[in-house]
């Protein structure tokens, strides 16, 4: 059971990160400041007055920057290494003592999934912006953080329960992105079939 747990914090956290790498920081920092439960103890690395200060001024510009058509991508852009560079490090802050090679795979878990929802996060915007009005900005951005809270929340209450929702979504995702990729490719080559000799 510890072994599951340890993987809901890892996996939940890591997708979390992906959306929203600040308010994640942010909510660590915070309930570990303010002991509002009771944390491993290898989340004490967050209870630190300049990670919980950063964290929280960075997610105020992001909350910003997200809802604003274009800017959000721009934003999305400069965050496609350092999103999923944060999921690998939360990943293996959620571990205890481990030997390095178990680190290192949780790492390199941690940063794909981080990868993924931050792929799945670009790619929808990038559809939103691609609308006339701003109002889906507005509702991907709130949703986008609710999702981040209450996955941050599940993972520090019920973190076998977050295991099991992170899989299912990371399961979600590898579909959505097959299908996406085969649409690409069926278009492209029938692009290329259709360009004049």
């Amino acid at each position: 059971m510890q072994a599951v747990a340890t993987l809901g914090h890892a996996l939940g956290f890591s997708l979390a990160a992906g959306v929203n790498l600040y308010a994640t920081v942010a909510i660590l920092g915070l309930v570990s400041r303010f002991g509002w439960m009771e944390l491993p103890p290898q989340f004490a690395v967050f209870d630190n007055n300049l990670v919980i200060g950063l964290a929280l001024a960075l997610y105020l510009v992001e909350f910003v920057a997200d809802k604003v058509p274009w800017v959000d991508s721009a934003w999305d852009a400069v965050h496609t290494v350092i999103r999923p560079v944060g999921g690998a490090f939360l990943a293996v802050a959620a571990l205890e003592d481990v030997s390095p090679t178990i680190e290192a795979i949780i790492g390199l878990l941690g940063g794909s999934v981080a990868a993924g929802a931050h792929l799945t996060k670009m790619g929808t915007r990038a559809v939103a912006n691609a609308s006339p009005e701003p109002v889906s900005n507005w509702a991907l951005s709130l949703a986008e953080d609710g999702f981040v809270i209450g996955l941050g929340v599940l993972t520090l209450t019920f973190p076998a329960a977050a295991f099991a929702v992170a899989s299912a979504i990371i399961i979600l995702m590898v579909v959505f992105f097959g299908v996406i990729s085969r649409a690409a490719l069926r278009r492209w080559g029938r692009g290329r079939n259709e360009a004049p000799a």
